[in-house]
């Protein structure tokens, strides 16, 4: 079990960082930078790059790097269906090790309209303890405080850190990256770096400060049965005619049970590697004012809620249609469709699972369900044992006096396998959000504390990176 909680002393001048940051903090400068990023319209899943894109990298994220001594770069996006990307390189000395950060500038729809009263998804305003705003949980609150932490770090440190810096902040996250796999590949060599340390993803609680090392992986597929052209009257053909939608509700249960147990072997994880259990144990599921009731009794047996949620696999229903839903009528439905997704873990076959649920409906007798796969990401994470996991949580224990929640990968989906796999990196995600944050929804927000906390713990990791004997950098030769 990794000791998350390790106490170490601080020296004089890493106390006066942490006073740093507090200024900074409370002068009003990071909810300044913040209400200034919101503004910008970066919303990325409207099935065009914007040109608000292009600007927000250009005129403000650059221009926030400059006086840090990094040089900026703009690259187009090799996919045409991505905005573009920006790459940011403050080098110190090439015999150094290389901190690589990653960071997204673009945002769902801001949905306006519906956020509640007074509130605006382009305007930061503050409620109490939240900051409300599109992108203020997700992505740009996060690297709001990666960014202002890193500058009171090279402040702190007198202009060197002892290591270099690489960023590369994409503006695409929120319609499936594209390009981005590609472009990580062409620019391998721009990109080399030691270790990858991002800002992401929520918190397992507001309360409690968290690392994960990776995610889950996503496939997302159709099922579909066209049975015939036109609909026919239920009571001159019912009993007579193939229904559709019943068809395809059984070929649901036979890859799900009642439970939402997985009925499809080669869809389930073979078991909870020891390591991971080790780190999850204890952590809790929801819990907060705003969270959901768990359902005791739903999901895999034998394991834990937190368990469930992110060492295993799940197959999801999220959404079906068949007739008229809106205005039934009395027929029999021509056709049905069910789009559904697969999370799963690091081991799964995941590029096989258009043949592994063809071959499970063929022996269920259900040949005329399609099955076709419309998205898919992978999985990947490092390893609980890696160095880096460590230091990393002594590192965040000593910023906050706090035990450190670790994950071995979060629950949702991020391009984490384009650094672990593409450029070979540990990877290290410290989130700043938490569970009910409306992410991607109305009245997305940020909590001031959790803010406050976050620029600590990203001060506090830039800081201990340039105790160069301390933290596991790789021996270079």
């Amino acid at each position: 079990m990794l000791d998350a909680t390790a106490p170490i002393a601080k020296d004089p001048a890493r106390q006066q960082l942490d006073a740093a940051l507090d200024a900074h903090f409370a002068s009003g400068a990071f909810e300044q930078s913040l209400a200034r990023r919101v503004a910008w319209r970066t919303e990325s899943d409207l099935g065009t790059a914007p040109a608000a894109l292009a600007d927000y990298l250009r005129e403000e994220i650059a221009l926030t790097f400059a006086p840090m001594g990094f040089s900026c770069t703009l690259h187009d996006n090799p996919d045409p269906r991505g905005g573009p990307f920006l790459v940011a390189r403050r080098i110190e000395d090439p015999r150094l090790p290389t901190l690589l950060t990653y960071a997204h500038g673009d945002v769902v729809n801001g949905q306006e309209g519906r956020w509640q009263d007074g509130l605006s998804p382009w305007t930061l305003t503050r409620v109490d303890q939240r900051w409300y705003g599109r992108g203020t949980a997700d992505n740009k609150g996060q690297h709001s405080i990666s960014l202002a932490a890193l500058e009171q770090a090279i402040t702190a440190r007198q202009g060197r850190l002892g290591y270099n810096v690489t960023v590369l902040m994409e503006t695409g996250e929120e319609a499936g990256s594209p390009g981005l796999h590609a472009f990580c590949t062409q620019q391998r060599e721009q990109l080399r770096a030691d270790l990858l340390i991002a800002c992401d993803g929520p918190r397992v609680s507001a309360e409690r400060p968290t690392l994960f090392l990776g995610s889950r992986g996503a496939v997302n597929f159709t099922l579909r049965v066209r049975a015939r052209d036109r609909a026919f009257h239920s009571g001159n053909w019912g009993g007579v005619l193939v229904n559709p939608a019943t068809v395809l509700a059984q070929a649901w249960a036979s890859m799900v049970d009642r439970h939402g147990r997985i009925r499809v072997p080669a869809l389930r994880p073979a078991q909870v590697p020891a390591d991971v259990r080790d780190v999850l144990a204890g952590l809790p599921v929801g819990g907060a004012p705003d969270d959901p009731t768990l359902d005791a009794h739903w999901g895999e047996p034998g394991l834990t809620p937190i368990e469930r949620l992110v060492a295993w696999n799940t197959l999801e229903l999220l959404a079906m249609e068949s007739g008229s839903p809106a205005r039934p009528i009395n027929a029999i439905p021509s056709s049905a469709v069910m789009h559904a997704q697969l999370r799963f873990v690091v081991g799964t076959p995941w590029r096989d699972l258009a043949s592994i649920v063809r071959a499970h409906l063929d022996a269920e007798g259900m040949q005329q369900v399609e099955v076709e796969v419309v998205a898919s990401a992978a999985a990947s994470r490092t390893p609980v044992s890696d160095p880096w996991v460590g230091w990393a949580a002594q590192s965040m224990a000593r910023s906050t006096g706090k035990s450190i929640a670790i994950l071995p990968n979060l629950a949702g989906t991020l391009p984490n396998d384009v650094f672990s796999d593409i450029l070979g990196l540990p990877t290290l995600w410290v989130p700043h959000s938490y569970p009910a944050c409306a992410q991607h929804a109305p009245n997305e927000h940020l909590l001031v504390d959790v803010a406050r906390e976050g620029l600590q713990i990203m001060g506090g990791l830039f800081w201990d990176l340039g105790n160069t004997d301390a933290a596991p950098w790789p021996v270079r030769a």
